[in-house]
This record gives structure tokens, C-alpha cells and sequence, in this order.
């Protein structure tokens, strides 16, 4: 297993000390000093092997300065979390932190890769009720410890289909708020049919961060999220997200969007949000069955590839232009960020992240709904089947065996359950092409770091 990864990229060496996390700026002799001495090699050896390609004194000055880094904890640094991963995990006592709440199984798109089936989610279509989403916020208080900020996602189908009982249900949390020592942070995630004055008002008051689902171009949008006659709903929500996001100051939202087989060119949807004014920006690999004409496939990860390499130049040229937007994906936290048990063992779905559908039964997560074998109770009666939660619990990187000599298993942490699951049959195992598109991002984001620093 290599301690280091190192890359080459627009014009940058890069190496990532993956346990560390420390990242180097190299030059060549170091680049290729640095493989010789991970396998062992003293001076002697790796001057005789680069010789006749670098100056002696410029490998023998690089051998040390490596062997500096080494001895100061930031070179080749051992990974001392796999044999306490286990103890930890065990005492780890988890508190439900974060809910998602199914307000509305139906919806007034038909998008051509929506896993809800428009909604439904194996199902039939429902509204949340008042009383179910009360009962939400009930349990989550109940279940949620010592832990003062809680999260709670208006999530669907549509949610603004149901906007009445949004806000009967924000009203409530925030009635249980001094209470119970806890405050409530709400998001929205919206496809802008129904947005209107009174939903944007409520919202820019009431939610943390809201979702505007816009996938980029308008053919590449109204081909991917059509109403259900097959009309193209670009035109209608376009200017209602950009009256949004600008009411927000351009904070707390994501432009949120998909791309597919059909747009592996997603560098220019990306770029077209960005140029209609959004300055928050995530559009997200679709991740579908191989059989669907739109999926990504195997052998779309060259293009894929490319384009987040052009994305990222892209976005240090206009950020050195004053024309800057955050892209998610692209978005990396090189000093702080959470810590280093939470990177291992994921995003808490199945613990402290639940889904709760609009008759109160609760899932590991949004993506889980409808697959019944994991049912884990109802918002009354609580968690009646903790060897699930148990099971999401253990499902760290260490439990993953195509994790442990990745050098991003750091930064995804072990990727998604349900995508794992939806491909294998198991939520310790990995989707593999979303495994190569996050170790791309990975190393793009690191490059916009490097670049951006080096402008400073």
C-alpha cells in the first residue's frame, strides 16, 4: 500500500501524504526521487538510478529534504486509524442529528432520471401530513442528545406541492426550539415550478440553505426534466432561481444539477450556470442501472475526466478575473474540515442521518425509501430495527476492502451506501465508476488549492 499519490496536473507535481493529508509542490528530481525512496532506497542507490537524468547535488539535496519531511510527520506517515477503527466504532455512541423529510411523494416533472419514479418511490403517491412531520421533528428532538443544531430537509417529489404543511412543520420546530436547547436549520430542495414571492419570502427566512434543481444548458434541461406531456421546463424556472438566489445575496443555495451520458460536455452546463448569474454551483455525475440509455458508462470516464481538467482551469482563470464561483465537487477543506473518524466512517446515513416518508417510516436515507428489507421503524414507535443502524455503523473504509489503498478514502469516505448497494447488492462494497470520478475531483480540487495559492 503506498503512503503517497502523487499526480501531475496543469503544469503542477503534486503529492498527497494520504494519511497525513499534507500535500507537497515538487519539482521533477524530487517527483521521481520520491517512488525510490518509498521502496527503501538509500542516497546511493537512487542517484545511481537518476543519474543520467538530474544533477547529483539536486538529488542528493532532494533525499533529504524528503527524509526531513519524513521525520517531521509529513512524508510517508503511517496510517494509524485501521486498528482502532473497530474500538472506536464499537463505543461510539451516535445520536440521530439530521432528518430528511419525505414532505411530498409526487411530483409535477417527469425526469428522465429521477430514482423516485416521479415521486412515488415504489409506492403510490402521498402528502406529508402536519401531524407525521410534527412527529418528525419529535423524534429527532428525542433522539438527538446532547446535540444543539439539527438539520431537517424538505425533501420529495416536490416539496412546494405541499408547502402548507412546510410551514405548519417549521412553525412547530421552531416552537420546540428554546424549549429543548436545540435550533433547526431547514433546507429546501425545489425543481422552481411553484416558486413564487410567498415560497422565496418564507424561505429566505426560514431555510438555511435551499436546493434549485437546474441542470445546465436549456436542451440538455428540458431533455432531462420535461413536465409530464414532455414540454421543457427551462424557461419557466430559470428566472425564478435567479430572482432566488440573488434574494439570498448568492449565499446559502446550490444550483443543483445533473449530467449524463447525454452531456458528458457537463463542463459547459457547469459554465452556463455560472454565466447566468449562479455563484453556488454542483451538478453531479447521474447514477443509474447500465441498462438506461442515459447512464454513465465505463467507457465515458476519459471524457468525464477531461472536462472536470478543463472545469478546473476554467474556474482559476475567472476567479483570477474576479468572475469566481464554488463548484462542490471542487470544494476541499486542506485545513480543517471534519475530523478524521467522521471521514472514515461516512455521512451518517442509517445513524445520524434518517429519511422519514409521508406516512412517518423511517429509512437509512433518502435513497433507501421503498426498499423494505431497510425499514427501520416509524417516527412514534423510533428505531425498532437496530441491527440496521448497527450495520451503517460498521460501514467504514476500513470495512471496504477496495477502500483501503485508495488514496481519496479521506476525502469520500468510503462513497455512498445506496449507490454501493444498487450495484452490488451491499453497502460495504463501491460504486466503481463514481470511485474514479471522486479520486478525479480529488485531484482537480487539490490543483485549484495549489493554483490559487500560488496567486497569493
Amino acid at each position: 500500500m503506498s503512503l503517497i499519490h502523487r499526480y501531475k496536473s496543469n503544469g503542477f507535481n503534486i503529492v498527497l501524504d494520504i494519511n497525513s493529508g499534507c500535500i507537497h509542490l515538487v519539482d521533477e528530481v524530487t517527483y521521481e526521487v520520491l517512488p525510490y525512496l518509498e521502496e527503501g532506497l538509500g542516497t546511493e542507490a537512487i542517484a545511481e538510478k537518476l543519474e543520467n537524468k538530474y544533477n547529483r547535488e539536486d538529488i542528493e539535496t532532494s533525499v533529504r529534504e524528503c527524509n526531513k519531511l519524513k521525520e517531521d510527520g509529513m512524508l510517508f506517515t503511517k496510517d494509524i486509524y485501521e486498528n482502532i477503527i473497530d474500538e472506536f466504532t464499537k463505543n461510539r455512541q451516535t445520536v440521530v442529528k439530521a432528518l430528511c423529510l419525505h414532505i411530498a411523494h409526487d411530483c409535477n416533472l417527469a425526469c428522465r432520471y429521477c430514482f423516485a419514479e416521479e415521486g412515488e418511490y415504489k409506492g403510490h403517491r402521498e402528502l406529508m401530513s402536519a401531524k407525521v412531520g410534527k412527529a418528525a421533528l419529535d423524534f429527532l428532538v428525542a433522539n438527538s442528545g446532547n446535540r444543539h443544531n439539527l438539520e431537517v430537509d424538505f425533501f420529495g417529489g416536490e416539496p412546494t406541492m405541499n408547502f402548507g404543511v412546510v410551514k405548519e412543520v417549521v412553525e412547530y420546530g421552531r416552537s420546540l426550539e428554546e424549549k429543548h436547547n436545540k435550533h433547526f436549520r431547514f433546507t429546501l430542495t425545489t425543481n422552481g415550478v411553484l416558486l413564487n414571492d410567498e415560497i422565496m419570502e418564507f424561505a429566505n427566512k426560514e431555510m438555511d440553505n435551499v436546493v434549485l434543481s437546474i441542470d445546465g444548458r436549456k436542451e440538455v434541461h428540458d431533455f432531462m426534466r420535461p413536465f409530464r406531456k414532455g414540454k421543457g421546463s427551462y424557461d419557466l424556472v430559470v428566472p425564478k432561481f435567479q430572482k432566488f438566489a440573488d434574494s439570498r445575496g448568492q449565499q446559502k443555495y446550490y444550483a443543483r444539477g445533473t449530467f449524463t451520458h447525454h452531456n458528458l460536455d457537463f463542463s459547459e452546463d457547469v459554465l452556463h450556470l455560472a454565466d447566468l448569474g449562479f455563484e453556488q454551483i454542483s451538478v453531479e455525475p447521474v447514477v443509474a442501472d447500465e441498462k438506461e440509455e442515459y447512464a454513465i458508462k465505463k467507457e465515458d470516464i476519459p471524457k468525464i475526466c477531461e472536462e472536470y481538467d478543463k472545469l478546473a482551469k476554467e474556474m482559476i482563470r475567472r476567479n483570477k478575473e474576479g468572475k469566481g464561483f464554488n463548484f462542490f465537487h471542487f470544494m476541499i477543506d486542506l485545513t480543517g474540515g471534519p475530523c478524521v473518524y467522521k471521514r472514515l466512517s461516512g455521512c451518517g446515513s442509517g445513524t445520524e442521518y434518517l429519511a422519514v416518508t409521508p406516512w412517518g417510516d423511517l429509512y437509512p436515507c433518502h435513497q433507501f425509501v421503498g426498499e423494505e428489507e431497510f425499514l427501520m421503524g416509524n417516527v412514534w414507535d423510533g428505531v425498532k430495527k437496530p441491527e440496521i443502524s448497527c450495520q451503517f455503523k460498521n460501514c467504514n473504509v476500513y470495512a471496504k476492502e477496495k477502500c483501503k489503498n485508495c488514496f481519496a478514502r479521506f476525502y469520500c469516505s468510503g462513497g455512498c451506501a445506496a449507490n454501493s448497494y444498487n450495484f452490488t447488492g451491499r453497502i460495504d462494497d463501491v460504486y466503481e465508476i463514481g470511485c474514479e470520478l471522486q479520486r478525479k475531483r480529488v485531484e482537480c480540487a487539490i490543483m485549484i488549492k495549489a493554483a490559487m495559492a500560488e496567486e497569493e
